[in-house]
């Protein structure tokens, strides 16, 4: 197994409960980690035996632009759509952070993890 990430994937997106994240929007981190059995790409050095990660990002991107109130909720639809799209996936841990949030205060960001896993995966 490999444990393969994309990180630091940048977004824009109309995810909140406020009116006004909702229609201004801002400015979304997606980090992805996931585990994939890659021993055939290994020894063939072909794309078509391994999760193509053009794919994946672009996964990723058309799930992220649906808008949720709640990160949690974004996480989720990403994490089960991954594990659906990519049978070779057996584990993926998704974060997502919503830059400058408006709570009030000074912060550079807030974030929800959560890790998904295959069902019946060792």
């Amino acid at each position: 197994m490999a444990v393969i990430e994309l990180e630091n994937m940048s977004f824009y997106g109309f995810h909140g409960c406020f009116d006004e994240e909702q229609k201004i929007g801002t400015h979304f981190r997606v980090d992805l980690e996931f585990e994939a059995d890659t021993f055939k790409a290994e020894q063939s050095d072909n794309i078509n035996d391994t999760v193509n990660y053009l794919s994946v990002y672009q996964t990723i991107k058309r799930v992220f632009e649906e808008p949720s109130h709640l990160l949690e909720r974004t996480a989720r639809k990403i994490g089960d759509t991954l594990l659906k799209e990519y049978p070779q996936m057996e584990y993926c841990k998704i974060k997502i952070t919503k830059k400058n949030p408006p709570l009030g205060g000074k912060l550079d960001g807030v974030s929800v993890s959560l890790v998904l896993r295959r069902t019946g995966s060792k």
